[in-house]
């Protein structure tokens, strides 16, 4: 733990914690005072469950220490945010425990140089089909295959009814449409006694996919929304 001089001293700060087990980084973060410290004493002295927290507890169990790494300090908040962004774009979401991706990484975070001149040459997604975008950013890598984008896309989301009015859903991920379905079915997918959905489909055809990928939709979702659906036109 820091003292409180410590504390007055270090400011915003970005941190990361370590297996040390194999080195790898599992969990990036920002925070002021203590804050590095507090996964440790959640996952000693409650039960909720995480992938982060059951990790400790694995690191735990078997003698050893989580290492924790301050990778910055003495910043403002707004620059603790962008530097824990940068560090999340570059380890990768799907590489971390973190469920939440940094802010502003949809706008400004890590990207090919294509996706650099789609995103600023791209015109924003307008449309009057009644469909469902769906935000898959944790999902996503870059060599993705057409058939694991579309395993990562049609299943398991939590999902109203409005579904059954939409004619399409569209993949997308850091601000940017990626791929256009056409849904042929709903189906439930139950997970620990609860209901999501998912769909068979498949690919939209030529002219509408030209029409709606490589568009603009950061105006869809807000900073930092969790929830990764949204409905348009239905």
């Amino acid at each position: 733990m820091f003292s409180q001089s410590v504390i007055e001293q270090l400011g915003f700060y970005v941190y990361y914690l370590q297996d040390p087990h194999n080195g790898d980084v599992f969990y990036v973060g920002k925070g002021t005072g203590n804050r590095v410290f507090n996964h440790l004493d959640c996952a000693i002295d409650s039960d909720g469950k995480t992938e982060k927290l059951d990790r400790i507890r694995d690191i735990i169990s078997s003698g050893l220490t989580v290492k924790h790494y301050v990778l910055h300090h003495g910043l403002s908040e707004k620059s603790a945010f962008e530097v824990e962004a940068s560090i999340l774009d570059f380890i990768g979401m799907g590489n971390l425990s973190n469920q939440q991706g940094g802010h502003y990484s949809s706008d400004y975070g890590i990207k090919t140089a294509e996706e650099i001149n789609a995103m600023y040459n791209a015109e924003t997604f307008k449309t009057d089909i009644p469909l469902i975008l769906i935000n898959i950013n944790k999902r996503y890598y870059r060599e993705i295959t057409e058939n694991k984008l579309y395993d990562a896309t049609r299943k398991s989301w939590v999902i109203g009814e409005r579904k059954n009015q939409a004619k399409f859903v569209v993949a997308t991920y850091r601000g940017l449409t990626r791929e256009v379905y056409k849904i042929h079915e709903w189906f439930p997918v139950e997970i620990e006694g609860k209901t999501r959905w998912g769909f068979n489909g498949v690919l939209a055809n030529e002219v509408l996919r030209n029409e709606l990928m490589y568009k603009l939709i950061s105006s869809f979702f807000s900073k930092g929304a969790v929830n990764p659906i949204k409905y348009l036109n239905c």
